[in-house]
């Protein structure tokens, strides 16, 4: 007898210059109605605040996968956005019946039916859910980074390679916050 339970399961800051790559993963009941979940992107971070806190008191289990700088410039970021969504999936303490996984990648996963959807984050509610996971406590990480490196405008960009960002990292340098591995004087001159 299976237990009808799908996980979502989306990625933040994978294309960032600054901080952890997170991943979200989020499971409800069968019952739960869904249909107010949407990539995290199209919202605006005060609607995004409400539903995390929505999907953490609806959601029969969170899980969240983090992947610090360190460890993305010693693997590379797809790599450590892999490892991100499988720390999330497997930080769920019950086997769903699928995994759904925004994109066309999937971390390695051992007994578990997997199923990549691109642009998932706009189709699957469920997806969508875990994005907003992802993202809030993303920015919530790098908000603090924020006071403590102000000059990046952290809080601002999410950093996240804006003009302003590379500006200042042209003009301060970067910090042991920013990704190495990262070309910056490759991607600056497209700004």
């Amino acid at each position: 007898m299976t237990s009808g339970l799908v996980v979502g399961v989306d990625e933040a800051g994978r294309g960032a210059l600054v901080g952890p790559v997170v991943a979200g993963a989020v499971v409800f009941d069968r019952t739960a109605s869904l249909s107010f979940y949407k990539d995290s992107k199209k919202l605006t971070e005060k609607k995004r605040e409400e539903l995390f806190d929505k999907i953490y008191s609806e959601a029969l289990h969170v899980g969240i996968g983090i992947v610090e700088v360190e460890e993305i410039d010693r693997i590379n970021i797809l790599e450590a956005a892999m490892l991100a969504m499988k720390q999330a999936i497997e930080a769920i303490p019950i086997k769903p019946d699928e995994v759904l996984i925004d994109g066309n990648r999937s971390p390695e996963l051992n007994n578990y039916k997997v199923r990549t959807i691109i642009k998932g984050d706009q189709i699957e509610p469920v997806i969508s859910a875990a994005s907003i996971i992802a993202k809030v406590t993303r920015d919530r990480i790098i908000c603090d980074l924020s006071k403590q490196y102000p000059q990046y405008n952290l809080a601002k960009n999410k950093g996240y390679g804006t003009k302003e960002h590379y500006d200042v990292i042209m003009k301060f340098g970067s910090k042991e916050i920013h990704r190495k591995s990262f070309n910056l004087t490759r991607q600056q001159p497209l700004f």
